[in-house]
């Protein structure tokens, strides 16, 4: 694990969800990447591919990416908060679309759990390209919480 995903709850643990979740289909064919971690936030970044262009005419960058790249961060953002296995489905993505998202340049998630209860996950997100200060778009979301089985049986 790299030093500047430090302090998250539990290191190891974290790792290990980063990559199954980052090795999910559509999160690899995606290329998604973790850039930083720490307690309750992460950044990802999704690199430029001309087929994440929504319309070709505007080249402006497609919605379905966008959720996709917010509602991993969220989910990430909760895990670095969690000690042992459980999982986390999303119950509500909001995204609120401020400006263009450029082709040609990544784009970054920075997400937040502000808020853990012992059912639901609170998340909050912004989406910018070249600096945060001028988000390309901003989330909100829940996640409800399911423990794992005890003893890994159902």
């Amino acid at each position: 694990m790299e030093p500047g995903w430090l302090p998250v709850a539990a290191p190891a643990f974290f790792e290990q969800v980063v990559t199954r979740g980052l090795a999910l289909p559509h999160c690899h064919a995606l290329g998604l990447q973790l850039q930083a971690a720490s307690h309750g936030k992460t950044t990802l970044v999704l690199p430029f591919k001309p087929d994440w262009v929504g319309n070709p005419l505007t080249r402006v960058l497609h919605g379905g990416v966008v959720t996709t790249l917010a509602d991993s961060a969220g989910a990430l953002a909760i895990y670095t908060l969690l000690t042992e296995p459980e999982s986390v489905a999303t119950l509500d993505l909001r995204i609120d679309y401020l400006r263009l998202g450029l082709a040609d340049l990544p784009l970054y998630c920075q997400a937040e759990c502000y808020r853990l209860t012992s059912q639901i996950a609170f998340t909050r997100s912004i989406l910018y390209q070249q600096n945060p200060d001028t988000p390309v778009a901003q989330a909100v979301a829940t996640y409800m919480r399911s423990a794992a089985p005890k003893g890994g049986g159902r």
